[in-house]
């Protein structure tokens, strides 16, 4: 999602199942979308979003002990479907269903709605052969009310087939509006469950957050066990469903924000330029070929240049019980860089008796490793005494006895 002033491109990647002659895509915007501002994009932009703001988890190698001034050393220790839609024109009248606008765009066909009744437009749909829910009629009724249209797409299948591409491309419109919002509530009608939504929200100055929700911070910079490393997704997995619980399914949380300009640490490369005008980011245009003259922040690109381009990486979990509404947004003055990032510290592999710093260090080391179970069970609400089995800690988690050591 894109958005600066009252301009907003909107770029849609559905996980779909099922054959494509059944999906169909109805989606709520302000004003009557002209062919120009529809257009197909590219998969994989996704997913060099996704490698760009990805959680990650991030590994420490302790040093040696023996080579390090005595606090230092123990510091280390301790740190935590047709080409053209058959319409029958009194049956439109009849349902108070208008046809503004319809056109075919890559492997879509495209018709925009508006209407006077919800029950009318559920009809419609369904007897211009759009597989919708029985009932939809609820759900879209709250969006007639606001006088909103209808973008409505379904898969051309000769155009599909032409592709050669056995998933659907994602797609993007552009329009202008003064509401920061996405609709997600007729997303619900047909939902086997809660749902999860992955936003990447692009902006030129700061930090993207909910209004009509609360939007919370993901837990970050914890230290936690080595041997998450062999299921980090698992773990996160884990973490996420910890804190959705904790929160009552009522919040969107925050997973990344960062300038495009620079990542550190980097788990994939920034999008360039040319990659980001491919969402919309209209405001990179350098004043040719009609494009606004701008004068740019000093962000940096590795062989890039100034980039202005604020990614923020939101998350939710919804029902339609736990999020009635649709999601509104604000730009923030925030430009401070976050995101979900994890530890590992891997202790040093030298000898317990290869100094006397190095007795202490190893103590030190076996209580950080109990509390990074601690914290792992903590995040994910997993069993403690299974998080100590599977670090290869004493199953009570017990400290040591004070004690222990103490004329060593």
């Amino acid at each position: 999602m894109v958005h600066h002033d009252d301009k907003t491109v909107i770029s849609l990647m559905n996980d779909y199942e099922g054959e494509p002659s059944q999906f169909a895509l109805v989606v709520p915007v302000p004003v009557v979308l002209k062919k120009e501002q529809v257009h197909v994009g590219d998969r994989a932009l996704f997913d060099r979003l996704n490698d760009y703001s990805s959680p990650r988890l991030v590994e420490y190698q302790d040093p040696d002990p023996c080579n390090m001034p005595a606090p230092m050393a123990m510091g280390m220790s301790m740190s935590r479907n047709s080409a053209a839609l058959e319409r029958d024109e009194l049956k439109e009248k009849a349902h108070g269903v208008t046809v503004e606008a319809e056109y075919t765009v890559g492997e879509y066909d495209i018709v925009m709605l508006s209407a006077k009744q919800s029950s009318g437009l559920e009809t419609w749909l369904i007897e211009n052969g759009y597989h919708i829910p029985q009932g939809a009629s609820r759900a879209l009724a709250p969006y007639i009310k606001l006088d909103m249209k209808f973008f409505v797409a379904k898969v051309n299948l000769e155009e599909h087939r032409r592709t050669g591409l056995t998933y659907l491309r994602p797609l993007q419109f552009a329009f202008d509006s003064p509401k920061f919002m996405l609709p997600i509530r007729l997303g619900m009608i047909n939902a086997n469950g809660s749902q999860d939504l992955v936003i990447y929200m692009l902006t030129e100055n700061g930090r993207v957050e909910t209004t009509n929700y609360r939007t919370v911070k993901l837990p970050t910079g914890m230290d936690i066990p080595e041997y998450v490393r062999n299921d980090f997704g698992g773990f996160y997995k884990a973490m996420f469903n910890e804190q959705v619980k904790r929160n009552d399914m009522h919040a969107v949380f925050t997973e990344y924000v960062w300038s495009m300009g620079w990542c550190d640490p980097c788990a994939g490369q920034p999008l360039t330029r040319e990659e980001l005008r491919s969402l919309g980011v209209f405001w990179l245009d350098d004043g040719q070929n009609g494009g606004i003259q701008r004068q740019l922040s000093p962000y940096r690109v590795f062989g890039g240049g100034s980039l202005p381009v604020m990614l923020t990486r939101l998350h939710v979990r919804y029902s339609a019980d736990t999020f009635p509404e649709d999601l509104s947004f604000q730009e923030t003055s925030d430009t401070e860089n976050w995101q979900a990032r994890y530890v590992l510290r891997h202790a040093w592999t030298g000898s317990r008796d290869a100094c006397t710093m190095a007795r202490s260090y190893f103590r030190g080391v076996d209580q950080r490793h109990r509390e990074e179970a601690r914290t792992l069970a903590d995040l994910t609400g997993w069993p403690l005494d299974d998080v100590f089995k599977k670090a290869g800690l004493s199953s009570d988690g017990s400290p040591e006895p004070w004690w222990k050591g103490l004329w060593d």
